[in-house]
């Protein structure tokens, strides 16, 4: 058989979500020759049933001490709001905000145990006690007796955020439907891949992979037969409220466990309506339960933690996750972003933002890789396939409410 002709480009992404297209952005404006492949849609499985949480670590520190997530991530925030306004790696000027920053709440119950810590030199400038006079509207119930603080994360709307970093690249972002792909490896380990459409074959041959596919990274190992880096998937059972409710509220409530409690974030949801989204400890004892259940929890939680708010009609559902991540002892949460090249010396880097937060981290741990190995831009064109553009995924509220 004729070998196929051979696309050069300096660096092929598989997987479209946040991690994947902040990578494009990024290498693009570096110079590689870069194009990114998505096999469904822009932003499907982990990317859109985030929560648009961009943090800086204090909602892992809710025991009282900061821990080592807390402190790899305390910059993230500012490094996005650099983004947003266009002075950063990536421009997110175009990237709508739902919230500039986040609430941290407490029931009177608990209250006492944080005041000193979230007080402390620790975290000052990240949290800022919200006196009585200053609370937005939900706070200021006379049902509310705990304590509350601001803290400098934001919130984003993450369909715009999609969007805002597919638009700036369309010219290097193709849907695999309607392709078939074939792995090769050379003697040395050096993967291209083929790809064969209604025009023919075609074999993209990078200087380097970039598996960017969250949970479908396994596959892609398993299919060029690599064991490592090792993936864990984490569950989690979120749960959906679409309402009518007229304030919208972004915010963890601190429990007795080292998770927040519950975690709320508000999605506008067109008609007057909005989503809120319920995860925390909440998303965490979800896993298994029934989705009837679980929402019957849910509302008990609200109720217990929000007692004078009044929903009215609203219409529930459940969304089952499951958090790619690489592997960690005993299966932990991971600190960082990850990115390391497979373990069978083949030319493929294998990426895990580990949270949405954490995707310029992740992609610097990339650019740094890429370097040491002596990847740098060659200056070829971006090629062009006989490929099309893939579509944007749904949110789940979408998909269970409809638009």
């Amino acid at each position: 058989m004729s070998t196929p002709p051979v696309v050069n480009v300096d660096i092929v992404i598989v997987g479209g979500g946040i991690a994947g297209l902040w990578l494009l952005n990024d290498l693009r404006n570096r110079g590689y020759s870069a194009i990114l492949l998505e096999a469904t849609a822009l932003g499907s499985g982990q990317t859109l049933a985030s929560q648009g949480m961009i943090h800086g670590g204090i909602k892992y520190s809710l025991a009282g001490a900061l821990s080592g997530a807390a402190e790899a991530i305390a910059e993230m925030p500012d490094h996005w709001r650099r983004c947003l306004r266009g002075a950063g790696a990536v421009d997110l000027r175009r990237v709508r905000v739902l919230s500039d920053h986040f609430y941290l709440w407490s029931t009177g119950a608990v209250a006492g145990r944080m005041t000193a810590f979230l007080a402390s030199k620790a975290v000052r400038g990240r949290v800022e006690t919200v006196a009585a006079d200053r609370r937005p509207p939900i706070f200021r119930a006379a049902g509310f007796s705990g304590s509350l603080y601001r803290l400098v994360d934001l919130v984003l709307d993450v369909p715009s955020l999609v969007a805002a970093l597919a638009d700036t690249c369309p010219d290097a972002i193709y849907s695999l439907a309607g392709a078939a792909t074939a792995w090769t490896a050379a003697d040395s380990g050096r993967l291209t891949l083929d790809l064969r459409t209604a025009t023919g074959t075609r074999r993209l041959a990078p200087a380097a992979f970039v598996f960017a596919a969250g949970a479908g990274n396994a596959g892609l190992l398993a299919t060029i037969g690599a064991a490592t880096p090792a993936m864990q998937r984490r569950p989690l059972h979120q749960v959906m409220v679409r309402h009518r409710y007229p304030h919208a509220l972004h915010g963890h409530c601190l429990g007795r466990e080292t998770t927040p409690r519950l975690t709320i974030s508000s999605h506008p949801a067109g008609g007057g309506e909005q989503v809120w989204y319920l995860g925390g400890t909440l998303a965490e004892q979800g896993v298994g339960m029934a989705p009837d259940a679980l929402i019957a929890l849910a509302r008990q939680e609200l109720a217990a933690l929000l007692p004078w708010v009044e929903l009215g009609p609203a219409r529930w559902a459940t969304l089952a996750v499951e958090r790619a991540e690489p592997r960690q002892p005993r299966l932990l949460r991971p600190d960082q972003a990850f990115a390391d090249w497979v373990g069978n010396g083949a030319n493929a880097l294998v990426a895990w933002p580990t949270k949405l937060t954490l995707c310029p981290h992740l992609a610097h741990s990339v650019v740094e890789r890429l370097t040491l190995r002596g990847i740098t831009p060659s200056g070829a064109p971006v090629p062009v396939l006989p490929l099309p553009r893939p579509a944007l995924a749904p949110t789940p509220w979408e998909t269970a409410f409809g638009a």
